[in-house]
């Protein structure tokens, strides 16, 4: 195509003087025109300019062909644009870039109203190799067709930036419509998105698939794979052999049941993020150190699985501290603290100091409380307006002595308004004298037994169940827990409910 007359400046570069990728390839004359120019040329094309001094001229001018294969001096163009603007570029030298800097500005300016900085940029700059249009634009609208909310997205390109590179058709909507598959609500894949972006760039038939199989394998539920996942969905990234099962195998080792630690994954699946080698492991001989007994180790994680993911030895310390500061309760018996209420490693120091005082304030001794706390630890996190209603009751309706809560503190643990007064109103007609365990830590069942046989011979069983209740009680709600029996084959299943009920 043959230039018009025009100056020399003009005529060199008069398809644009920021074109990146064409070089002009030169054929044969087809036209010969005259022209002035009195401009100096921009400094970065002197070199391809006929003369740099203002004059009249006759020049032949080619045909010019734009060739996309030998573009070094225009894409040096752009690449000197993005270091100047901050964007490093070494990542790029070997792309396919944008073909004018206008364009390459399009797309950074794109980037920035979603809220992308240039640091963020850095961290992935092949998302400056992605067109707006064909790239970008259809896979965030994508994204948003789906449910993820606009402002999430940002986040969601700080954490996986490559699903700029995605295919909608062949990347996204497979891995969206898997999701689906595993019983994930269809209002909830956007949350699963939006919290574990990386998923989209999962193979289907690789690491996703095998994580779930394996799960179902160790005995949790076909229907709360879903749940599981919604709540955590970085299982999809886990490997089997590397991640899931040496955590698996070596919680049964600690004397858990598989069963159990089924029943506990589908309830806290993210337990399964806690490194094995760097938290777990470290923080059992942490237990095993401040005295928390082997063969309780089990019963410990399944009732406060957290406690894995701690950094438990310093806090273990300084709870042990504030609890011999305050009760006596030392190093002989705060692993029997532990054991029994494992979330004590968790608990706020001020409002623990509250409870203390609260019971102070009725009348306990520091030998007393001490007792108490051994026995059923759980007061040191129970609602504090509860216990004034439950110790208000004893004191007022039932006439009880403060004696009979330190030999029975697990009293708090029961329902004031479902099981402490109905049952008392029944023991009050009946006329029968007993302990607080005896008409307190039963089921139902038994309780209308005893009170059909009016013997009260049983203070021994009674005694026993109330350790299992005050073990299963519900902090902050003064709910008490049903009695259960204390066989060998069920101590898996209590450590469970346990776990359900904290």
């Amino acid at each position: 195509m043959a230039a018009p007359s025009t100056n020399l400046c003009g005529l060199c570069h008069s398809h644009t003087p920021l074109l990146p990728v064409f070089n002009p390839t030169l054929y044969k004359s087809r036209v010969s025109i005259s022209g002035k120019y009195n401009k100096k040329c921009h400094p970065h094309y002197k070199i391809n300019c006929l003369s740099n001094e203002a004059s009249t001229v006759t020049v032949s001018v080619p045909e010019i062909r734009w060739s996309r294969n030998d573009g070094y001096t225009d894409k040096q163009t752009v690449l000197n644009y993005l270091k100047s603007a901050g964007f490093e570029t070494e990542e790029l030298e070997e792309l396919e870039l944008p073909l004018t800097v206008d364009v390459m500005k399009e797309r950074v300016q794109f980037l920035q109203k979603l809220g992308l900085t240039i640091d963020d940029i850095n961290e992935y700059p092949l998302m400056l190799a992605c067109s707006v249009k064909k790239n970008m634009v259809p896979v965030l609208d994508y994204l948003q067709k789906v449910g993820v909310r606009k402002s999430a997205l940002t986040d969601m390109l700080r954490r996986y930036p490559q699903v700029l590179l995605s295919s909608v058709v062949i990347d996204l909507q497979p891995v969206i419509k898997y999701l689906g598959g595993l019983d994930i609500k269809a209002n909830q894949i956007p949350r699963v998105i939006e919290t574990f972006p990386e998923l989209l760039g999962f193979k289907l038939e690789g690491t996703m698939s095998t994580s779930v199989a394996y799960l179902i394998s160790i005995g949790v539920s076909r229907r709360a794979i879903g749940p599981m996942l919604t709540q955590f969905p970085q299982i999809l990234a886990m490997r089997v052999g590397r991640i899931i099962k040496p955590f698996v195998d070596y919680v049964i080792s600690l004397g858990m049941s598989k069963q159990v630690l089924a029943s506990v994954l589908e309830k806290k699946p993210y337990i399964l993020g806690f490194g094995l080698e760097n938290q777990v492991k470290k923080n059992v001989d942490s237990m095993l150190s401040f005295g928390v007994r082997k063969q309780a180790l089990g019963s410990v994680i399944a009732e406060y699985p957290e406690i894995l993911g701690f950094e438990l030895k310093a806090k273990l310390m300084s709870q042990m501290e504030f609890l011999d500061l305050n009760l006596g309760i030392g190093s002989e018996g705060f692993p029997k603290v532990l054991e029994k209420m494992p979330q004590v490693a968790a608990l706020s120091q001020d409002p623990v100091l509250k409870r203390i005082e609260l019971l102070s304030s009725w009348g306990f001794s520091r030998k007393d409380m001490r007792k108490m706390v051994l026995a059923c630890p759980q007061l040191l996190a129970f609602n504090v307006d509860v216990m004034k209603l439950s110790f208000d009751y004893f004191r007022d309706e039932m006439r009880g002595s403060l004696q009979e809560l330190v030999e029975f503190p697990a009293y708090f643990t029961y329902s004031l308004e479902t099981r402490v007064k109905p049952r008392f109103r029944k023991i009050s007609k009946k006329g029968i004298k007993c302990s607080l365990s005896w008409f307190l830590s039963c089921t139902d069942q038994r309780f209308e037994e005893r009170l059909q046989a009016e013997y009260i011979g049983i203070e021994e069983m009674g005694d026993e169940t109330s350790r299992l209740a005050a073990d299963e009680s519900v902090l902050e709600e003064g709910e008490g827990s049903e009695d259960y029996e204390e066989s060998e084959d069920e101590l898996d299943e209590i450590a469970y409910k346990r776990a359900l009920y904290m």
